[in-house]
């Protein structure tokens, strides 16, 4: 039985938006554990296509040895699958203009990277501060803690994890440096910035926000992402996008409204789609989820 924490967030409403066409060629830009598209493919049928990005090579593999029983359950039905070990900025480079039915892209950190200690993204269970999306290339959040100075990562801090308390925390980095591990760099800002009255979230949550979004670039992925999707679509294709904090919610929801003033697109939700009570209660990852959908006029 699958864990619970690897069930796709706001599956059947990602379905809902997207219309899955059989015979359609849809991408998955953030193909994660395959949860989104093992049910695409259901949809799609032999003559449909997927494509499918995602560049953790750990998560692209899982995810293959999924859809491969998800081919075995359907047989003949299956659509072609291609996946593309890339990053989801780099689709428009891949995917020619005008070729998609529907996209698809499930932002942030995936529960694969969260449950695995040795990736380094969460503080709930010890492990190397790396927080790479792509284990292969780029800075880890080791070198950004240590090596980043005081100034530059208060700011990081302040505008990635909109954290309050930026300054108080890099400070406290710097001092204790060198830090190589998640409870440690968790203990430190902890001592610093105790838990806010009202809040659920452990004090560390925010500077670890941010230090991913720096490692992984994740707002710049999102920006250019945004500039190349509506030229991916035919007329009528749909564009579904999920986020889980406010930066990148602002993003989605500012390049969707600007791309309906230009006549680009026809939003398909006027406020954000959130989780149900039961689906919240199943899945604690889904409570920030934020779901905005567009068509292509």
């Amino acid at each position: 039985m699958e864990r619970p924490q690897h069930v796709p967030v706001l599956l059947e409403e990602s379905l809902k938006f997207l219309a899955v066409r059989p015979g359609g060629v849809y991408a998955d830009l953030t193909l994660g554990l395959g949860g989104h598209s093992a049910e695409i493919a259901r949809r799609l049928g032999a003559k449909g296509k997927l494509i499918a990005f995602d560049r953790d090579p750990e998560a692209m593999s899982k995810a293959q040895v999924r859809l491969a029983a998800v081919a075995e359950e359907l047989g003949a039905e299956m659509p072609v699958v291609e996946y593309v070990s890339r990053p989801f900025s780099e689709v428009a480079e891949v995917i020619t203009p005008g070729a998609l039915d529907g996209l698809l892209a499930d932002f942030g950190v995936s529960s694969l990277q969260l449950d695995e200690a040795h990736r380094g993204f969460s503080f709930r269970t010890d492990g190397p501060l790396d927080m790479r999306m792509d284990p292969r290339s780029g800075l880890t959040a080791e070198q950004v803690v240590n090596q980043v100075d005081e100034e530059e990562l208060a700011n990081l801090i302040y505008e990635f994890g909109e954290e309050r308390r930026s300054r108080r925390i890099a400070r406290a980095i710097v001092r204790a440096r060198p830090i190589t591990t998640t409870a440690e760099l968790a203990r430190v800002v902890s001592a610093v910035a105790p838990p806010i009255k009202g809040e659920k979230i452990h004090p560390a949550t925010r500077t670890f926000q941010a230090l991913r979004i720096r490692v992984n670039d994740e707002l710049q992925e999102i920006q250019s992402l945004l500039k190349s999707a509506g030229s991916l679509l035919k007329p009528g294709g749909r564009l579904v996008l999920i986020s889980f904090h406010s930066l990148e919610d602002r993003l989605v929801k500012d390049a969707l409204r600007d791309g309906a003033k230009a006549g680009q697109f026809e939003l398909l939700t006027k406020k954000p789609v959130v989780a149900t009570e039961q689906e919240s209660l199943r899945n604690p990852r889904s409570r920030s989820a934020k779901l905005r959908a567009a068509k292509k006029v």
